[in-house]
Protein backbone atom coordinates (compact mmCIF):
# COMPACT_ATOMS: atom_id res chain seq x y z
CA UNK A 1 0.00 0.00 0.00
CA UNK A 2 1.05 3.34 -0.82
CA UNK A 3 0.79 4.87 2.57
CA UNK A 4 -0.20 3.76 6.36
CA UNK A 5 -3.66 3.75 6.70
CA UNK A 6 -3.96 3.47 10.14
CA UNK A 7 -2.41 5.65 13.42
CA UNK A 8 0.73 4.01 15.16
CA UNK A 9 -0.37 1.67 17.83
CA UNK A 10 -4.31 1.73 16.40
CA UNK A 11 -3.91 -2.47 16.06
CA UNK A 12 -3.19 -2.46 19.96
CA UNK A 13 -6.68 -1.30 20.64
CA UNK A 14 -8.27 -4.35 21.04
CA UNK A 15 -11.78 -5.57 22.76
CA UNK A 16 -10.52 -8.49 24.80
CA UNK A 17 -14.28 -9.10 25.99
CA UNK A 18 -14.90 -9.54 21.89
CA UNK A 19 -11.75 -11.60 21.42
CA UNK A 20 -12.06 -14.07 24.02
CA UNK A 21 -15.58 -15.05 21.89
CA UNK A 22 -13.00 -16.05 18.93
CA UNK A 23 -11.05 -18.64 21.04
CA UNK A 24 -14.13 -19.78 23.41
CA UNK A 25 -15.68 -20.55 20.06
CA UNK A 26 -12.76 -22.37 18.73
CA UNK A 27 -12.81 -24.44 21.98
CA UNK A 28 -16.52 -25.34 21.03
CA UNK A 29 -15.51 -27.28 18.14
CA UNK A 30 -13.44 -29.76 20.64
CA UNK A 31 -15.92 -30.49 22.46
CA UNK A 32 -15.44 -27.59 25.58
CA UNK A 33 -18.48 -26.48 27.34
CA UNK A 34 -17.99 -22.78 27.20
CA UNK A 35 -20.10 -20.93 30.15
CA UNK A 36 -20.08 -17.33 28.50
CA UNK A 37 -18.83 -14.81 31.48
CA UNK A 38 -17.22 -12.51 30.07
CA UNK A 39 -20.21 -10.10 28.72
CA UNK A 40 -23.20 -8.28 30.08
CA UNK A 41 -25.57 -9.17 27.96
CA UNK A 42 -28.30 -10.00 30.06
CA UNK A 43 -30.64 -11.55 27.17
CA UNK A 44 -27.84 -13.83 25.97
CA UNK A 45 -27.53 -15.70 29.73
CA UNK A 46 -31.53 -16.03 29.56
CA UNK A 47 -33.59 -13.20 30.96
CA UNK A 48 -37.11 -13.02 29.31
CA UNK A 49 -38.34 -10.07 27.83
CA UNK A 50 -41.30 -9.63 29.64
CA UNK A 51 -44.89 -10.48 27.16
CA UNK A 52 -46.39 -6.84 28.09
CA UNK A 53 -42.85 -5.52 27.35
CA UNK A 54 -43.38 -7.24 23.89
CA UNK A 55 -46.71 -5.99 23.50
CA UNK A 56 -45.86 -2.69 24.06
CA UNK A 57 -42.84 -3.00 21.49
CA UNK A 58 -45.38 -4.63 18.89
CA UNK A 59 -48.04 -2.10 18.77
CA UNK A 60 -45.13 0.51 17.92
CA UNK A 61 -44.09 -1.77 15.72
CA UNK A 62 -48.20 -1.51 13.95
CA UNK A 63 -47.38 2.36 13.98
CA UNK A 64 -46.26 3.89 10.38
CA UNK A 65 -44.03 6.34 11.97
CA UNK A 66 -41.40 4.26 13.70
CA UNK A 67 -40.59 3.36 10.31
CA UNK A 68 -39.26 6.75 9.56
CA UNK A 69 -36.48 9.20 10.33
CA UNK A 70 -37.24 10.80 13.76
CA UNK A 71 -35.87 14.30 14.94
CA UNK A 72 -31.92 14.31 14.87
CA UNK A 73 -32.27 14.43 18.23
CA UNK A 74 -34.68 12.11 18.82
CA UNK A 75 -38.42 11.56 18.75
CA UNK A 76 -39.62 15.31 20.69
CA UNK A 77 -42.41 13.32 23.11
CA UNK A 78 -39.64 10.54 24.36
CA UNK A 79 -37.12 13.66 25.07
CA UNK A 80 -40.42 15.30 27.35
CA UNK A 81 -40.82 12.39 29.26
CA UNK A 82 -37.27 11.97 30.23
CA UNK A 83 -36.67 15.84 30.93
CA UNK A 84 -39.38 15.41 33.15
CA UNK A 85 -38.05 12.03 34.93
CA UNK A 86 -34.79 14.46 35.09
CA UNK A 87 -36.36 17.84 36.46
CA UNK A 88 -38.31 16.20 38.78
CA UNK A 89 -35.16 15.22 41.08
CA UNK A 90 -34.49 18.79 41.62
CA UNK A 91 -30.84 19.01 40.90
CA UNK A 92 -30.04 20.24 37.27
CA UNK A 93 -32.79 21.49 35.00
CA UNK A 94 -33.20 20.04 31.69
CA UNK A 95 -35.27 21.04 28.47
CA UNK A 96 -35.58 18.67 25.51
CA UNK A 97 -33.31 20.36 23.66
CA UNK A 98 -30.75 19.13 26.46
CA UNK A 99 -31.08 15.80 24.97
CA UNK A 100 -29.54 13.64 22.02
CA UNK A 101 -30.25 10.18 20.96
CA UNK A 102 -27.59 7.78 19.53
CA UNK A 103 -27.51 4.69 18.33
CA UNK A 104 -26.40 2.58 21.82
CA UNK A 105 -23.88 4.31 24.29
CA UNK A 106 -21.06 2.85 22.24
CA UNK A 107 -21.97 5.44 18.98
CA UNK A 108 -22.60 8.30 22.25
CA UNK A 109 -19.13 7.30 23.59
CA UNK A 110 -17.23 7.42 20.09
CA UNK A 111 -18.94 11.35 19.16
CA UNK A 112 -18.29 12.71 22.72
CA UNK A 113 -13.91 11.59 22.56
CA UNK A 114 -14.19 11.96 18.44
CA UNK A 115 -15.74 15.73 18.61
CA UNK A 116 -12.45 16.49 21.09
CA UNK A 117 -9.42 18.52 19.90
CA UNK A 118 -6.76 15.55 19.74
CA UNK A 119 -4.63 17.45 22.40
CA UNK A 120 -7.66 17.41 24.82
CA UNK A 121 -7.62 14.98 27.55
CA UNK A 122 -10.23 12.82 29.26
CA UNK A 123 -9.30 11.71 32.90
CA UNK A 124 -10.85 8.09 32.83
CA UNK A 125 -10.49 5.93 35.99
CA UNK A 126 -8.35 2.50 36.27
CA UNK A 127 -9.98 0.00 35.33
CA UNK A 128 -12.16 1.43 32.92
CA UNK A 129 -14.26 -0.16 30.63
CA UNK A 130 -12.82 -0.73 27.30
CA UNK A 131 -15.02 1.40 24.64
CA UNK A 132 -14.67 4.09 26.94
CA UNK A 133 -10.86 4.27 27.08
CA UNK A 134 -10.03 2.94 23.48
CA UNK A 135 -12.29 6.00 22.44
CA UNK A 136 -10.36 8.28 24.32
CA UNK A 137 -6.97 6.96 23.73
CA UNK A 138 -7.80 7.36 19.82
CA UNK A 139 -9.02 10.44 19.52
CA UNK A 140 -5.82 12.03 21.55
CA UNK A 141 -3.63 8.93 19.84
CA UNK A 142 -2.03 8.53 23.17
CA UNK A 143 -2.35 6.38 26.29
CA UNK A 144 -5.18 6.56 28.64
CA UNK A 145 -4.68 9.16 31.42
CA UNK A 146 -6.37 7.06 34.67
CA UNK A 147 -7.11 8.16 38.03
CA UNK A 148 -6.65 4.95 40.22
CA UNK A 149 -9.99 2.72 41.56
CA UNK A 150 -8.60 1.08 44.39
CA UNK A 151 -9.14 -2.82 44.99
CA UNK A 152 -8.03 -2.31 48.57
CA UNK A 153 -11.05 0.40 49.54
CA UNK A 154 -14.11 -1.34 47.94
CA UNK A 155 -12.73 -0.05 44.20
CA UNK A 156 -13.60 3.87 45.57
CA UNK A 157 -11.40 6.68 43.38
CA UNK A 158 -7.92 7.58 45.02
CA UNK A 159 -9.30 11.29 45.19
CA UNK A 160 -5.63 12.74 45.73
CA UNK A 161 -4.26 10.78 42.78
CA UNK A 162 -7.10 12.05 40.71
CA UNK A 163 -6.91 15.92 41.95
CA UNK A 164 -2.74 15.52 41.34
CA UNK A 165 -3.52 14.23 38.06
CA UNK A 166 -5.75 17.28 36.78
CA UNK A 167 -3.69 19.78 38.74
CA UNK A 168 -0.47 18.79 37.05
CA UNK A 169 -1.49 18.11 33.66
CA UNK A 170 -3.24 20.72 31.84
CA UNK A 171 -4.54 19.34 29.02
CA UNK A 172 -6.92 17.38 31.24
CA UNK A 173 -10.50 19.21 30.71
CA UNK A 174 -13.11 16.27 31.65
CA UNK A 175 -13.06 13.47 34.08
CA UNK A 176 -14.85 10.22 33.22
CA UNK A 177 -17.23 8.65 36.10
CA UNK A 178 -19.12 5.69 35.59
CA UNK A 179 -21.90 4.96 37.41
CA UNK A 180 -22.26 2.17 38.58
CA UNK A 181 -19.08 0.88 37.63
CA UNK A 182 -17.87 -1.00 34.99
CA UNK A 183 -15.92 -3.55 35.50
CA UNK A 184 -15.82 -3.32 39.23
CA UNK A 185 -19.74 -3.04 40.20
CA UNK A 186 -18.69 -0.57 43.10
CA UNK A 187 -21.08 2.55 43.63
CA UNK A 188 -19.73 5.78 44.23
CA UNK A 189 -21.66 7.17 47.12
CA UNK A 190 -22.98 10.89 47.34
CA UNK A 191 -19.84 12.31 49.54
CA UNK A 192 -17.22 10.88 46.59
CA UNK A 193 -19.36 12.79 44.00
CA UNK A 194 -19.92 15.78 45.60
CA UNK A 195 -15.70 15.95 45.63
CA UNK A 196 -15.46 15.13 41.98
CA UNK A 197 -17.85 17.88 40.83
CA UNK A 198 -15.90 20.06 43.44
CA UNK A 199 -12.57 19.52 41.52
CA UNK A 200 -14.23 20.12 38.20
CA UNK A 201 -15.73 23.38 39.07
CA UNK A 202 -11.86 24.28 41.04
CA UNK A 203 -10.48 23.62 37.85
CA UNK A 204 -12.78 24.42 35.13
CA UNK A 205 -13.44 21.02 33.80
CA UNK A 206 -16.98 19.23 32.51
CA UNK A 207 -17.88 15.81 33.69
CA UNK A 208 -19.28 12.97 31.93
CA UNK A 209 -21.01 10.23 33.63
CA UNK A 210 -21.50 6.60 32.29
CA UNK A 211 -25.14 5.86 33.85
CA UNK A 212 -26.50 2.94 32.02
CA UNK A 213 -26.54 0.75 35.19
CA UNK A 214 -27.59 3.87 37.43
CA UNK A 215 -30.56 2.11 38.19
CA UNK A 216 -28.98 -0.78 39.16
CA UNK A 217 -27.85 -1.10 42.67
CA UNK A 218 -28.40 -3.40 45.18
CA UNK A 219 -26.81 -4.47 48.84
CA UNK A 220 -28.48 -1.71 50.49
CA UNK A 221 -26.29 0.91 48.39
CA UNK A 222 -27.47 4.08 47.00
CA UNK A 223 -26.01 6.01 44.54
CA UNK A 224 -27.39 9.55 42.98
CA UNK A 225 -27.14 10.32 39.16
CA UNK A 226 -25.14 13.41 38.43
CA UNK A 227 -27.91 15.66 37.55
CA UNK A 228 -28.54 15.39 41.07
CA UNK A 229 -25.12 16.96 42.64
CA UNK A 230 -23.63 18.78 39.54
CA UNK A 231 -24.88 22.34 40.34
CA UNK A 232 -23.76 24.93 37.76
CA UNK A 233 -20.74 22.64 36.41
CA UNK A 234 -20.67 22.04 32.67
CA UNK A 235 -21.73 18.34 32.27
CA UNK A 236 -23.21 15.02 30.45
CA UNK A 237 -24.89 11.79 31.12
CA UNK A 238 -25.15 8.95 29.13
CA UNK A 239 -27.88 6.97 29.79
CA UNK A 240 -29.67 4.06 27.87
CA UNK A 241 -32.13 0.98 27.96
CA UNK A 242 -29.69 -2.18 26.92
CA UNK A 243 -29.15 -3.20 30.28
CA UNK A 244 -32.31 -2.11 31.95
CA UNK A 245 -34.97 -3.16 29.42
CA UNK A 246 -32.75 -5.14 29.29
CA UNK A 247 -32.78 -4.60 25.26
CA UNK A 248 -28.73 -4.24 24.29
CA UNK A 249 -29.98 -4.80 20.27
CA UNK A 250 -32.08 -2.18 20.19
CA UNK A 251 -29.25 -0.10 20.39
CA UNK A 252 -30.80 3.01 21.83
CA UNK A 253 -29.29 5.00 24.32
CA UNK A 254 -29.16 8.99 24.52
CA UNK A 255 -27.11 12.03 26.92
CA UNK A 256 -28.22 14.74 28.99
CA UNK A 257 -26.39 17.52 28.71
CA UNK A 258 -26.12 19.72 32.00
CA UNK A 259 -25.39 23.39 31.84
CA UNK A 260 -24.82 24.09 28.44
CA UNK A 261 -25.52 27.63 28.23
CA UNK A 262 -23.21 28.63 31.74
CA UNK A 263 -20.34 27.74 29.53
CA UNK A 264 -19.42 29.08 25.86
CA UNK A 265 -16.84 26.56 25.34
CA UNK A 266 -18.93 23.22 26.64
CA UNK A 267 -21.91 25.03 24.33
CA UNK A 268 -19.63 25.08 21.36
CA UNK A 269 -18.52 21.37 22.01
CA UNK A 270 -22.36 20.45 22.46
CA UNK A 271 -23.75 21.93 19.15
CA UNK A 272 -20.39 19.92 17.45
CA UNK A 273 -21.66 16.98 18.86
CA UNK A 274 -24.84 17.51 17.64
CA UNK A 275 -23.14 18.39 13.77
CA UNK A 276 -22.08 15.16 14.05
CA UNK A 277 -25.15 13.37 14.74
CA UNK A 278 -26.75 15.36 12.20
CA UNK A 279 -24.58 13.57 9.64
CA UNK A 280 -26.22 10.27 10.71
CA UNK A 281 -29.78 11.91 10.04
CA UNK A 282 -31.23 10.46 13.66
CA UNK A 283 -30.97 7.51 15.50
CA UNK A 284 -33.45 4.27 15.73
CA UNK A 285 -37.17 5.00 15.91
CA UNK A 286 -38.57 2.59 16.96
CA UNK A 287 -37.01 1.94 20.50
CA UNK A 288 -37.27 5.60 21.32
CA UNK A 289 -41.14 5.32 20.28
CA UNK A 290 -41.21 2.28 23.23
CA UNK A 291 -39.27 3.77 25.97
CA UNK A 292 -42.29 6.09 27.48
CA UNK A 293 -44.80 3.55 27.50
CA UNK A 294 -42.75 0.44 28.66
CA UNK A 295 -40.95 2.91 31.63
CA UNK A 296 -44.42 4.04 33.03
CA UNK A 297 -46.19 0.78 32.85
CA UNK A 298 -47.64 -0.56 36.12
CA UNK A 299 -45.17 -3.80 36.47
CA UNK A 300 -41.70 -2.18 35.39
CA UNK A 301 -40.54 -1.10 38.58
CA UNK A 302 -41.55 -4.80 40.40
CA UNK A 303 -40.13 -6.13 37.04
CA UNK A 304 -36.94 -4.22 37.56
CA UNK A 305 -36.57 -5.06 41.32
CA UNK A 306 -37.00 -8.38 40.80
CA UNK A 307 -33.74 -8.77 38.42
CA UNK A 308 -32.48 -6.36 40.95
CA UNK A 309 -33.10 -8.60 43.81
CA UNK A 310 -31.54 -12.11 41.61
CA UNK A 311 -28.43 -9.84 41.11
CA UNK A 312 -27.55 -8.92 44.97
CA UNK A 313 -27.94 -12.58 45.47
CA UNK A 314 -25.41 -13.70 42.99
CA UNK A 315 -22.97 -10.62 44.23
CA UNK A 316 -23.17 -12.39 47.95
CA UNK A 317 -22.74 -15.81 46.47
CA UNK A 318 -19.85 -14.83 44.91
CA UNK A 319 -18.34 -12.98 47.01
CA UNK A 320 -18.87 -15.85 49.36
CA UNK A 321 -16.65 -18.10 47.41
CA UNK A 322 -13.39 -15.72 46.72
CA UNK A 323 -13.61 -13.19 49.53
CA UNK A 324 -10.91 -15.67 51.88
CA UNK A 325 -9.00 -16.61 48.92
CA UNK A 326 -4.74 -15.57 49.59
CA UNK A 327 -3.47 -13.56 47.31
CA UNK A 328 -6.49 -12.10 45.70
CA UNK A 329 -8.29 -8.25 46.58
CA UNK A 330 -12.50 -9.14 46.12
CA UNK A 331 -14.96 -6.68 46.50
CA UNK A 332 -18.32 -7.50 46.77
CA UNK A 333 -20.28 -5.60 43.69
CA UNK A 334 -23.31 -3.09 44.87
CA UNK A 335 -24.05 -2.17 41.06
CA UNK A 336 -24.89 -3.24 37.24
CA UNK A 337 -23.81 -6.69 36.97
CA UNK A 338 -20.06 -6.93 37.09
CA UNK A 339 -17.21 -8.42 40.04
CA UNK A 340 -13.68 -7.37 39.23
CA UNK A 341 -11.34 -9.64 41.41
CA UNK A 342 -7.42 -8.50 41.64
CA UNK A 343 -4.42 -10.70 42.02
CA UNK A 344 -1.88 -9.13 44.50
CA UNK A 345 1.43 -7.19 43.00
CA UNK A 346 4.08 -10.60 41.34
CA UNK A 347 2.02 -13.16 42.15
CA UNK A 348 1.03 -14.24 38.88
CA UNK A 349 3.68 -14.87 36.35
CA UNK A 350 4.28 -16.68 33.02
CA UNK A 351 4.89 -19.87 33.85
CA UNK A 352 1.75 -20.73 36.08
CA UNK A 353 -0.46 -23.39 34.15
CA UNK A 354 -3.49 -25.28 34.17
CA UNK A 355 -3.49 -28.60 32.59
CA UNK A 356 -4.69 -28.66 29.13
CA UNK A 357 -5.36 -32.49 27.99
CA UNK A 358 -5.76 -31.80 24.58
CA UNK A 359 -2.54 -31.58 22.67
CA UNK A 360 -4.48 -29.36 19.52
CA UNK A 361 -6.17 -27.08 22.51
CA UNK A 362 -2.85 -26.65 24.30
CA UNK A 363 -1.17 -25.78 21.04
CA UNK A 364 -3.88 -23.10 19.84
CA UNK A 365 -3.88 -21.46 24.30
CA UNK A 366 0.23 -21.56 24.02
CA UNK A 367 0.10 -19.62 20.78
CA UNK A 368 -2.20 -16.88 22.25
CA UNK A 369 0.08 -16.60 25.63
CA UNK A 370 3.05 -17.30 25.00
CA UNK A 371 3.58 -14.20 22.30
CA UNK A 372 5.80 -11.27 23.72
CA UNK A 373 3.71 -8.36 25.40
CA UNK A 374 1.24 -11.00 26.64
CA UNK A 375 -0.16 -9.60 30.43
CA UNK A 376 0.11 -12.87 32.86
CA UNK A 377 -3.92 -12.34 33.76
CA UNK A 378 -4.30 -13.29 30.05
CA UNK A 379 -2.72 -16.21 30.49
CA UNK A 380 -4.60 -16.66 33.50
CA UNK A 381 -7.96 -16.14 31.83
CA UNK A 382 -7.23 -18.48 28.38
CA UNK A 383 -5.86 -21.78 30.77
CA UNK A 384 -8.77 -20.96 32.66
CA UNK A 385 -11.10 -21.55 29.42
CA UNK A 386 -9.46 -24.15 28.35
CA UNK A 387 -9.47 -26.01 31.82
CA UNK A 388 -12.83 -25.30 32.59
CA UNK A 389 -15.03 -23.89 30.02
CA UNK A 390 -15.36 -20.92 32.27
CA UNK A 391 -14.95 -17.39 29.62
CA UNK A 392 -14.19 -14.08 31.82
CA UNK A 393 -11.68 -11.23 30.53
CA UNK A 394 -8.14 -10.69 31.82
CA UNK A 395 -8.92 -7.23 33.86
CA UNK A 396 -5.21 -5.81 32.30
CA UNK A 397 -7.42 -5.28 29.15
CA UNK A 398 -9.16 -2.81 31.26
CA UNK A 399 -6.71 0.47 31.15
CA UNK A 400 -4.92 -1.18 34.14
CA UNK A 401 -1.77 -2.66 35.67
CA UNK A 402 -3.68 -4.57 37.94
CA UNK A 403 -3.67 -8.07 36.73
CA UNK A 404 -6.76 -9.92 37.88
CA UNK A 405 -10.39 -10.75 35.49
CA UNK A 406 -13.73 -9.40 35.62
CA UNK A 407 -16.82 -12.03 35.53
CA UNK A 408 -20.26 -11.42 35.05
CA UNK A 409 -23.70 -12.02 37.39
CA UNK A 410 -25.96 -12.66 35.00
CA UNK A 411 -25.94 -17.10 35.26
CA UNK A 412 -29.80 -17.44 36.31
CA UNK A 413 -29.57 -21.15 37.37
CA UNK A 414 -28.00 -20.50 41.17
CA UNK A 415 -27.15 -24.25 41.11
CA UNK A 416 -24.99 -23.49 37.92
CA UNK A 417 -23.75 -20.24 39.02
CA UNK A 418 -22.68 -21.94 42.58
CA UNK A 419 -20.55 -24.71 40.45
CA UNK A 420 -18.94 -22.03 38.16
CA UNK A 421 -17.67 -19.83 41.27
CA UNK A 422 -16.66 -22.84 43.27
CA UNK A 423 -14.68 -23.97 40.03
CA UNK A 424 -13.46 -20.89 40.07
CA UNK A 425 -12.11 -20.52 43.32
CA UNK A 426 -10.61 -23.67 43.29
CA UNK A 427 -8.64 -23.41 40.06
CA UNK A 428 -7.44 -19.92 40.94
CA UNK A 429 -5.86 -22.47 44.10
CA UNK A 430 -4.56 -24.69 41.89
CA UNK A 431 -3.00 -22.12 39.57
CA UNK A 432 -1.35 -19.74 41.96
CA UNK A 433 0.03 -23.42 43.33
CA UNK A 434 1.10 -24.40 39.97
Amino acid sequence: MRNELVNPGAGELTYEIRNIVNVAEKLQKYGVKINWENIGDPIVKGEKVPAWMKELVAREVMNDETYGYCHTRGVLETRKFLCEITNKRGGAQITPDDIIFFNGLGDAIAKVYGTLKPETRILTPSPTYTTHSTGESAHANAASVCYRLQPENNWYPDLDDLRNHVKYNPAISGILIINPDNPTGMVYPEKILREIVAIAKEYGLFLIADEVYNNIVYNGEETLPLSAVIGDVPALAMRGISKEFPWPGSRCGWIEFYNTDKNARFKKYVNAILNTKMNEVCSTTLPQKALPAIFSHPEYQCYLDERIARYERMSNIAYSYLKDLPGLMVNRSNGAFYMAVAFQDGLLTHKQTLPIENPEILELVDGLVTAPGVAPDKRFVYHLLANTGICVVPLSSFSTHLQGFRVTLLEKDEQEFRRIFETLARKIEEYLRS
